[in-house]
């Protein structure tokens, strides 16, 4: 069974502008990255098809597949390890999630499951009533 990581996805309010922000990261990046200063431990179960969940503003909501885990050092000689990310944003349930620090291990059994879009009560939704009733765990 795969392991998972979880993580904040500060500065972002919501899917949609995570989003965004990998689409432009794309044009000019072949490979996407997240630096974090611990290197996990548990590096070959996470690669055995584990995901990074995003929690935005204190829910989680999507998901990044592990591609890679890189420990390297930077240019002032600091140890810091690289998470290679899938490009492809997965949406998932919203669940409420309490703020720390770094990133956490998340067993697959406690990981949300994926969120399918196009169901007919979305479709008719405002885009800003949608967003406000998902944060609010409604959709």
């Amino acid at each position: 069974m795969a392991l998972h990581l979880i993580k904040l996805c500060v500065g972002i309010d919501d899917l949609e502008e995570l989003e965004a922000l990998r689409a432009k990261r794309r044009k000019t990046e072949k490979r996407l990255f997240v630096h974090t200063r611990n290197t996990p431990k548990r590096r070959e179960e996470l690669l055995d098809g584990g995901s990074l969940f995003w929690v935005i503003r204190s829910q989680i909501r999507a998901r990044q597949r592990i591609l890679g885990i890189t420990s390297d050092v930077d240019e002032e000689g600091r140890p810091h390890c690289l998470i290679e990310l899938d490009w492809k944003v997965i949406p998932t349930e919203v669940v409420p999630w309490k703020p720390f620090q770094g990133w956490r291990y998340l067993e697959a059994k406690d990981a949300p499951p994926d969120r399918f879009f196009g169901l007919a009560e979305d479709d008719d939704l405002p885009p800003a009533m949608a967003r406000e009733l998902r944060e609010l765990g409604l959709i």
